[in-house]
């Protein structure tokens, strides 16, 4: 299983009118794992698109547990399901210090030639070639 995992400290302007983290950002919190993930694997969006594949999201799925609040420290995780067709990364939002879960859910993306603009029904060699070299 390869996982990238980091903490993030709520801060105010995270926070909705009930004092509460706001449901939209969450999706910023798992984009910090991912890019974490995806920098384990040498294959960030700059290498992504150096190698001629865009990566956009088509499915995102969270499920909230619990609210965060303010300056709650959370361990955001990032974890490859799939890499074959699509690449799926599953998350899970665990409170810091006390590992109690808050948050899961899954992004799916898919690769594009940028060149041609057609999305691709299997993952490129490039993304395969990262994925076994840490395997």
């Amino acid at each position: 299983m390869i996982a990238a995992e980091v903490t993030v400290k709520c801060q105010f302007y995270d926070l909705d009118p009930m004092g509460i983290v706001w449901h939209g950002n969450y999706p910023r919190f798992f984009e910090l794992a991912r890019c974490a993930l995806l920098d384990k694997l040498d294959y960030n969006y700059q290498q992504m698109s150096d190698s001629g594949y865009a990566w956009p999201i088509v499915d995102m799925r969270i499920k909230y547990i619990r609210s965060i609040r303010f300056a709650e420290e959370v361990r955001v995780r990032a974890i490859l399901a799939e890499y074959e067709n699509r690449l799926k990364i599953n998350y899970e939002i665990n409170h810091r210090d006390t590992g109690e879960k808050i948050t899961r859910g899954y992004t799916i993306q898919v690769a594009v030639d940028q060149r041609t603009e057609e999305m691709l029904f299997q993952s490129p060699p490039v993304l395969y070639d990262k994925v076994g070299s840490l395997l």
